[in-house]
């Protein structure tokens, strides 16, 4: 199945061009957006270093650890997806997109335990911290940054899964070949920045220790 140009396209190739601008201004727009999270987080961080390794030590290093393997091998399946599709091997491509919908499930699903379990301890954001263990303003405000940031990058997580699940749904109906593939390559594409926004959450909440 070929694109349908809209009036204002010449050819296939200015669309496709149209297409992947657009996406890197939106990446770069989130990219300014965390950011500002991350100045954020290190202008708290110089004010209470102590408090801010100290909290670190309440993160589940196992479950960060977890999802951040979970994240990159999801990526990896992606990027092989993607290959796959573009030598024309269909039913691969679509067993690999569904193994990185998967991997995306799971790592929300490792991060709503660990988020539960924090909750549980009075490990929570804003006013709403209650942690008798960790007493003091540093603690929450770096817990506060930890479910805003997190939180968000999740969020992003669950915007991949939609595009995944959209992908999965036009290979059912064969809009995509060899030939035609630019709104997969979007998808992963985005797919690549979420785990690479990752890479740099992991430490600031889990390796500060």
């Amino acid at each position: 199945m070929q694109p349908v140009l809209d009036a204002h396209f010449e050819d296939r190739p200015k669309y496709e061009h149209a297409a992947r601008l657009g996406l890197w201004v939106f990446i770069g727009s989130e990219v300014l957006f965390f950011a500002a999270l991350f100045t954020l987080y290190a202008s708290f961080r110089v004010l209470h270093p102590a408090a801010f390794e100290e909290a670190s030590r309440h993160t589940d290093f196992a479950k960060g650890a977890a999802n951040t393997v979970v994240l990159v091998t999801s990526s990896l399946a992606a990027a092989l997806g993607l290959h796959a599709l573009q030598e024309g091997a269909r039913r691969r491509a679509a067993m690999l997109f569904a193994l990185t919908s998967a991997l995306a499930l799971v790592f929300l699903w490792l991060k709503a335990a660990e988020y539960s379990s924090h909750l549980a301890e009075g490990l929570r954001p804003g006013a709403a911290y209650a942690s008798s263990e960790l007493p003091g303003e540093g603690p929450r405000i770096f817990y506060t940054l930890y479910y805003l940031m997190t939180g968000l990058h999740a969020l992003h997580v669950l915007g991949g899964l939609g595009a995944f699940a959209w992908v999965l749904w036009m290979l059912r109906r064969g809009a995509w070949n060899g030939s035609w593939h630019l709104g997969v390559e979007l998808a992963v594409l985005y797919w690549h920045f979420v785990d690479l926004i990752w890479l740099y959450l992991w430490p600031l909440f889990y390796l500060v220790r």
